[in-house]
Order: C-alpha cells, then structure tokens, then sequence
C-alpha cells in the first residue's frame, strides 16, 4: 500500500478513540482530507505540535480502497502560527480562516490556488508590517471567489441595471441576507429590503484592488475593523447561504 506524502495544512481535529485523533487537513496535491493519527494525544507521541491548527506540514499517509479516512502516518513541521498566538485579532483570524477552509471545500477536490491563498494570507499576518482586517478581508474574498459563490459586483441583481457607471457618480448598492447578489437603491425600495445593509463604493473599491493586487502589494491605507467591514459581512452572509449554517467565528472575529 504505497503511502502518500504531501504538504499540508491541519484544518482541525477532533478526539477519536483512547488517544486517537481524528484530523482534517488541506493538502497541496490532494484537497481536503481526513484522516485518523493513531495514538496522536498520548504524551509521547512522535507528532509532537505537528496537529495544530494550520500548521504547515509535510504529511505521510495511506489510503485503503473504500474508506473515506485515510491512515496518517507521521508528519513533519514545516511552519507553525505559534507565534501569532499572543496576538487575540490574528489568533480570532487563523479560527475564521480554518473554519472557513474546512466548511467551505468540497473533499478531496485538489486546488492548488486556494493552498496559496492560505499560505499568502498566513505569510501576511506572520510579517512586521501585517494587518488582521487586511488579511481576513483578501482571504474571504478570494475564498469566495475561488469556490465559485462570487456573485456579480457591478449588476442589480433586481432590475438587472448597472451599479459602477464611471461617468456617474457612485450609487449606494444593498445587500440582503438570504439574496445572492447587491441591489440599487430603487430595488431596495420598491422590494422593501428593510434588512439589507449598505456596500459602500469604499468597500468596492477595495474588493477590486484584491482582486487586481497580492496582498503583500496593495495600497497602504490605514486598516481598522471598520474598514470593509460591509463587505467582509456580505463575503460571510455568501458563505453562509452555499454552506447553510452560520459560521461560528465569524461573530467572535468581528467583536474582537
């Protein structure tokens, strides 16, 4: 039974057995895996801080033909996000990520695009200059993007008009929880949306230039958790409305 080895980053894990593990990791060649590491939560076990979360490792493991959780084997550490743990934003940061990654893709659908949003995104909140509400925001709108849930920016999902006419000045724009997509100030109106919450031209602005720009690369504006945070709320309400369930980190990050 040849064994499997990968790079990978742990997701989450959960007690399994008398000293077992069960683990559910993200690898680069393979997508979303789970698996059990035998005798993981024994003091001497041989995987020492490899299973925390989003530990970046070089994962060793096999797969029996129809079972769904493979056989970890052994891991070795390649990076750990220990030393964010004194900081509470980027701490509340690294658990919106995990869960996210862990709701959000699909079992053993390899994509080698998302593995690089996770270590771009954990590569920025690891460097002297980061910034927890730059990070969550670029990771949760690729993520968005990448799992195909991205609704259009720029169209009135109610009267199909257009929302980003550079020769006009910048409408107020809508969104809704349980309606994929923005509306104009007229649809809002007329469908009294008295829920809906205002995307602000602010906040498109920046979802544009993430979409043009590596995060190591944009503007260097000043960022607070005020700063799109309407946009970070309609980036959550989309992935909550494809996962149906609200995402449990989410409230926590946004009163951090």
């Amino acid at each position: 039974m040849p064994a499997h080895v990968s790079e990978a980053f742990v997701l989450q894990t959960w007690p399994f057995r008398e000293g077992d593990l069960i683990v559910s990791f993200l690898a680069r060649d393979a997508g979303k895996l789970r698996g059990v590491a035998r005798r993981a939560r024994r003091p001497k076990s041989g995987f020492g801080s490899g299973l925390e979360r989003l530990s970046q490792v070089r994962m060793s493991y096999f797969q029996r033909e129809n079972r769904e959780l493979v056989n970890i084997d052994s891991c070795e550490l390649i990076g750990s996000q220990f030393a964010l743990a004194g900081n509470y934003y980027a701490s509340c940061a690294l658990d919106f990520i995990a869960e996210v990654s862990e709701q959000l893709l699909p079992a053993a659908e390899p994509s080698d695009k998302y593995f690089r949003l996770v270590t771009a995104t954990l590569e920025h909140l690891r460097a002297a200059s980061a910034n927890t509400w730059r990070a969550v925001t670029y990771f949760s709108l690729w993520a968005v993007r990448l799992a195909g849930m991205m609704p259009e920016m720029n169209a009135c999902i109610g009267c199909g008009g257009w929302l980003n006419d550079p020769e006009q000045p910048p409408q107020r724009v809508f969104f809704t929880r349980g309606h994929t997509g923005l509306y104009c100030e007229d649809c809002k109106r007329a469908l009294d949306l008295r829920n809906a919450w205002e995307l602000t031209h602010a906040s498109r602005a920046i979802a544009d230039e993430i979409f043009r720009t590596p995060i190591g690369s944009m503007s260097d504006q000043i960022w607070t958790q005020a700063t799109a945070a309407d946009l970070r709320r309609f980036l959550a309400q989309q992935m909550e409305a494809h996962i149906e369930r609200r995402l449990i980190t989410v409230p926590v990050l946004e009163a951090a």
